[in-house]
C-alpha cells in the first residue's frame, strides 16, 4: 500500500563507533517523526535508533526515500552515495570527521539545514560519476561505480606499477608508478589533490589521470573530456596490482587485465546549503587565506 503523499522516509546511515553519532541521533529521531517522515537506518545506526527498521546501504538505495542524511565523514558519505545513487536519491552530509569536503553540513547547521530542506530552500548538486570494467582475456570479471576515483596500485611497497595507459584507443603513455587515479571533478580534492593533481569545478566535463610517485619526472597530472574511454592496460609480470573503488572496495588484478573507465550514467545528488558556493568550500576546507 503506498503512503500518504505527504509523508516522507527519509534514510540515516552513520560512520561506525562514532561517539558523535549516539549524542546526535536522540534528537534526530524524535524531530523527523515529529514531521511526519518514518525512518530507515543502516545497520550503523540501529543501535541508537529505538527500534526503526534497519536495512543494509546496498538496500537502502531499492527504498522510496526522500533523502538520506549521513553522520559521519567523507568515506561514509562515498559509501552511501555509491549505494543509493543509481535509485537519485539526494544525501545530506552532516559533517562529523576532519576535513569534509562531502559532508559540508556542521553539527550545529543541521536542524537549520533540515528545516530548508522542509521549506524547499536547498539545492541539489549533481556530480558526476565514474564507472568502471575489469576484463580478463575478453571477459568482463567486475564492475564499479565511483563517486571519487578509480585507482589501479600495486600492492608491493617496493615495486612499480608499470602499466599502458589509452584514452579512446590512442596510446598516451606507459607509466612506471606507485598507482594510477582516475578521478572525478569531485574526486579531484582527494588522493589526486594529495598527489599534486589539479582542482576541477564540480560542473567540469572531465576526468584527471593522476600517476602517484611516477618514475619519470615528466609524467604529470593529465585532464581529459569525461566523454573519454580511458584504459589501463597491465604489464607489471609476477606481481599483484589491486583496484580500489573510491578507497573502500575493489578487486585484484592479474598481469594483462584491462581496466576501462568512462562516465557513469549514474550522478549522485548532493544536497547543498544555499548561498554557499564552491570557492567557499575551498577557502574553508584547504584553509585559504589564512
Amino acid at each position: 500500500m503506498a503512503r500518504p503523499a505527504s509523508k516522507k522516509t527519509v534514510g540515516i546511515v552513520s560512520k561506525p563507533n562514532k561517539p558523535e553519532v549516539a549524542q546526535i541521533l536522540p534528537g534526530l529521531i524524535k524531530w523527523l517523526p515529529a514531521r511526519g517522515h518514518d525512518l530507515l537506518v543502516d545497520p550503523e545506526t540501529a543501535p541508537h535508533a529505538d527500534g526503526w527498521r534497519a536495512v543494509s546501504r546496498r538496500e537502502m538505495g531499492e527504498q522510496d526515500l526522500d533523502y538520506v542524511i549521513v553522520l559521519g565523514g567523507d568515506g561514509t558519505f562515498l559509501s552511501a552515495a555509491r549505494a543509493v545513487a543509481k535509485a537519485g536519491i539526494p544525501i545530506v552530509g552532516v559533517n562529523l570527521g576532519a576535513l569534509g569536503f562531502l559532508t559540508e553540513v556542521p553539527i550545529e547547521e543541521l536542524y537549520p539545514t533540515l528545516e530548508s530542506i522542509e521549506e524547499g530552500n536547498c539545492a541539489i548538486d549533481l556530480r558526476s560519476m565514474v564507472h568502471c570494467e575489469v576484463t580478463r582475456e575478453g571477459t568482463k570479471i567486475a564492475d564499479f561505480d565511483a563517486l571519487n576515483d578509480i585507482v589501479v596500485g600495486k600492492s608491493s611497497i617496493a615495486r612499480l606499477n608499470h602499466c599502458d595507459v589509452f584514452v579512446d584507443k590512442t596510446l598516451v603513455s606507459r607509466y612506471q608508478a606507485d598507482s594510477l587515479i582516475v578521478a572525478t571533478p569531485t574526486g579531484s580534492t582527494a588522493y589526486s589533490l594529495a598527489a599534486g593533481g589539479p582542482i576541477l569545478m564540480p560542473n567540469v566535463d572531465a576526468f584527471v589521470i593522476t600517476p602517484v610517485s611516477a618514475h619519470s619526472l615528466t609524467h604529470r597530472p593529465l585532464v581529459v573530456p569525461d566523454s573519454s574511454l580511458v584504459e589501463v592496460r597491465l604489464e607489471t609480470p609476477d606481481q599483484e596490482v589491486y583496484l580500489t573503488v573510491d578507497g573502500q572496495e575493489g578487486t585484484t588484478l592479474e598481469p594483462s587485465d584491462r581496466v576501462r573507465v568512462q562516465s557513469s550514467q549514474v550522478h549522485a545528488n548532493l544536497v547543498r546549503i544555499s548561498g554557499r558556493g564552491f570557492y567557499d568550500h575551498l577557502r574553508s576546507k584547504l584553509r585559504w587565506g589564512s
